[in-house]
Parts: C-alpha cells; sequence; structure tokens
C-alpha cells in the first residue's frame, strides 16, 4: 500500500549542491587514475565481480507466502514475484539483479526506481545510474535522493520511491562505501603494473636503454637517429631484429627486465590483492596456482558459504524490507534456493537428492520439479485379462 501523503508531505527541491556529493574517482599513489571503470580493465577486478553478480543473478528467487498453520507456499501469482521476474520492459529478473549487484561491487551503491499502479501495487523496478544520483538528508530525518533523468534534469525521489542496495556504510549513513575506492592504491599499483606491460611489448618487449657515442650530437642529428631506431627496432613487430650501428655508437640497457623487476610475481600479487578485497577464492577467476582437484570443490563450497551469503542476504532482507509493506512482511518473504548452484555437478546434485529423500524432508515429485521434468505417472496395474482378447 502505498503511503502519498506522507510523500507530498516532503520537500522535494532539488539541492544544487548535489554535485559535490558524487563518487568521482582519483589518483592512486602509483600515479594512476582509479575509479569504478578503471579498475573493471584490471582481469581480476572483472572476474571477482561477474563471479559474484552473476552467481547471485542466476540463483532462483522465489517469494513465498506463509501459512496460518506454519506452512509456506509458493505465491508466482504475488505483484512483487512478478516485478522480480520482470522488473521493467527492457530487463530480465536475471540481467537485473546481475547489474544492481555489479554496480553495488563497483559503486558501493545500487539504486532503482519503484513503480506502481492506481491499487499501490508494485509493478516495476528502472535502474538509475549510480553515477548520477545524490543521496540527501531531509530535515524529517528521512532520505531524498537526487538524480538526472534522461532528459539531463535534476529530479528528486523520496524514500520510499527507491529500491537502495548498499555496501557496507559508516555509522549514521545509509551510503555504502565503495571498495574501489577503499583500494585504490592497490588497483593503482595494478592499472600501473598492467600500462607496464602494455609499453613494455609495444616498444619491443625491451626496456628503454641509451646510445652512446663519443662524438658531439647537435639537436638535427640527435633527433634523427632517435626517429630512425624507433622505426626500425621499436613495437613488438620488430622485435629481435639486429641493430647495426655506425659512427661510434654504442647501446646500453639501463633498466632491469621484466625479470629482474619481478613483473610477473607482482601481477599475481594484485590478483590476491584482488580477491582479498571482493572475497573471492582465486580458483573462481580462474588462478588455479594453488588448486588441485581435491581443494578445488571445497574452494566453491566455501565461495557459497563466505562470498555469496552476503550478497543473497542482502537482497533477501532488502526486498523484504523496501519492497513490502510491514503487513506484507508478517505473511510474504522472498528467497533464493540455493539448490540452483548444484546444477553445475550431476554427482552433487544426485547425492543431495538421494540423501532428501531419504531423510523424508523432500518428496520425489518435490525433485522432479527443481529439475524441471513433470510429476511422476504411477504405473498402471495390469488386470488379469489384459492383452487378452474376448473370448
Amino acid at each position: 500500500m502505498k503511503l502519498w501523503p506522507f510523500r507530498k508531505a516532503e520537500k522535494r527541491d532539488v539541492d544544487p549542491s548535489w554535485s559535490a556529493l558524487l563518487n568521482q574517482g582519483a589518483v592512486s599513489a602509483s600515479g594512476a587514475y582509479v575509479d569504478a571503470k578503471a579498475a573493471e580493465g584490471i582481469a581480476a577486478v572483472f572476474g571477482c565481480v561477474q563471479a559474484l553478480s552473476e552467481s547471485t543473478a542466476c540463483l532462483p528467487l522465489h517469494v513465498y507466502q506463509r501459512n496460518d498453520d506454519g506452512e509456506r507456499e509458493r505465491a508466482d501469482d504475488h505483484p512483487l514475484a512478478r516485478t522480480l521476474r520482470t522488473p521493467n520492459p527492457h530487463q530480465s529478473g536475471l540481467a537485473f539483479r546481475e547489474a544492481m549487484t555489479a554496480s553495488v561491487l563497483l559503486h558501493g551503491n545500487a539504486f532503482a526506481r519503484k513503480e506502481y499502479n492506481d491499487a499501490g501495487e508494485l509493478v516495476g523496478l528502472h535502474p538509475i545510474a549510480t553515477r548520477g544520483v545524490t543521496v540527501l538528508r531531509l530535515p524529517s530525518g528521512r532520505y531524498a535522493y537526487d538524480y538526472t533523468d534522461d532528459a539531463g534534469q535534476r529530479q528528486r525521489l523520496l524514500e520510499d520511491e527507491v529500491f537502495h542496495l548498499a555496501d557496507r556504510a559508516e555509522c549514521g549513513s545509509i551510503v555504502g562505501k565503495s571498495r574501489i575506492a577503499i583500494a585504490r592504491d592497490t588497483l593503482g599499483m595494478g592499472l600501473s603494473l598492467r600500462e607496464h606491460g602494455a609499453s613494455t611489448f609495444r616498444n619491443g618487449a625491451r626496456l628503454s636503454g641509451v646510445l652512446k657515442t663519443p662524438n658531439v650530437l647537435n639537436d638535427d642529428t640527435a633527433g634523427r637517429i632517435s626517429t630512425s631506431w624507433q622505426s626500425q627496432f621499436g613495437g613488438s613487430g620488430n622485435a629481435g631484429k639486429t641493430a647495426i650501428l655506425e659512427n661510434g655508437l654504442e647501446y646500453q640497457q639501463v633498466s632491469m627486465s621484466l625479470e629482474d623487476a619481478q613483473w610477473i610475481a607482482a601481477q599475481q600479487f594484485t590478483t590476491e590483492e584482488v580477491c582479498r578485497i571482493f572475497r573471492v577464492p582465486p580458483t573462481m577467476i580462474g588462478d588455479l596456482r594453488f588448486g588441485s582437484y581435491q581443494n578445488t570443490a571445497e574452494l566453491g563450497s566455501q565461495f557459497v558459504r563466505y562470498s555469496l551469503a552476503r550478497w543473497i542476504a542482502l537482497w533477501e532482507s532488502e526486498i523484504s524490507r523496501q519492497l513490502l509493506t510491514s503487513m506484507g512482511r508478517r505473511r510474504y518473504l522472498a528467497e533464493h534456493s540455493v539448490e540452483g548452484l548444484l546444477r553445475g555437478n550431476p554427482e552433487a546434485r544426485a547425492d543431495f537428492y538421494q540423501k532428501a529423500i531419504t531423510a523424508g524432508w523432500m518428496t520425489t515429485d518435490e525433485v522432479r520439479r527443481l529439475e524441471n521434468l513433470p510429476k511422476r505417472t504411477e504405473p498402471r496395474a495390469s488386470t488379469k485379462d489384459e492383452g487378452q482378447g474376448d473370448e
């Protein structure tokens, strides 16, 4: 039920100081400019964000109704269930939840505008670009959200008109802290290492050196030699060519090689640091240096218990708090079906179902429904005269 009288009583004027609160990037200690877009260019960051957002979005999310006898049943026709399946005309439920989770991981927050019909039922969730949103505390103690619409105009939404997901926030605030901003220096080092490697290969897979000569060179001669040297031996396509030096020129390398600089080890360390930031096992993003057949399955279980659990719980709690009324929360709840993670492992799935049926807390038909199979048809009892002709 929508509380329109309370909304009308609050101020909707846009605060002109909103731009000062935008979450912009900054220069890290390594000199690299770091924001969410730049950080996502690091393979480890992209891998961690995708592992968490894709896995969370792929889990089935259902709305359940609590019955008077303490049992519960699926409420697929509830307006909330329909909205979670198709939040807006342009996105499926999976695409919406993946984008919102990724936004929280990269920016610390994700926002969507709620849409209601005339009956007060939730019928849509429309994502809002995180960079364009400013959260303000009103004199009433409630919050307002200023954002830029598609026409470039600043608009204000009140607290109960916005679905807001947030990462960990400071006490006294509801705005989530960006992990990218917190770990800016660590990610800046990763960006600098990537640029260093790209520059090295761009210049022929060798670090810079100097051309020495005992002769005195004027500016024109020095410029001509530099241009000629770069055109003949610069770039990865010219790597391995033999240089012919004349007029007393001598080449001397003045920087360390990639091996001397431990570039590869530094890249691996950056991957480990990024995994710590997002709490994702390195094996989940393709780093198998410490993975084996024996521990990979256990690391996958840890990913579910310790990495995904926080995001699953965030979605379930915020859906209940923000998308259901106080009366609706007493009767309805949204919950993920974590069993969906077993679909990639037939042996584990079969073992799970067998134990569930044997223990008696699942039936064969319930298992078949999870596997998208119809109910089992009992074989028709044969009769004594079946298959025999009339006498």
